[in-house]
């Protein structure tokens, strides 16, 4: 079987990486903080990677955060794009 990405950690991963700030990442989602790094914590398991090096409340993307960065925004990008599409269809 194979694994896919979870969309919500996706874009937990992908508002953090541009916003640097578990907090404010958070606010953005309108998320707890906790829910937030435990997203993160999550999608560093299941890869086995670590995306983020934590500095105090601050982070910045490793080189594997950097790689998967390129992906998730084509991923995310795809998503919305597809549902945009299917929402012309609609009645």
């Amino acid at each position: 079987m194979t694994l896919i990405l979870d969309s919500r950690r996706l874009l937990a991963f992908v508002t953090l990486a541009r916003i640097g700030s578990f907090t404010l990442a958070a606010k953005e989602l309108h998320l707890t903080q906790s829910a937030v790094s435990h997203a993160i914590k999550a999608l560093e398991d299941e890869l086995g990677l670590r995306l983020f090096e934590r500095r105090g409340r601050h982070v910045a993307l490793t080189s594997a955060g950097r790689q998967l960065l390129v992906r998730a925004d084509r991923i995310l990008t795809e998503m919305q794009d597809a549902r945009a599409d299917l929402a012309t269809l609609s009645p």
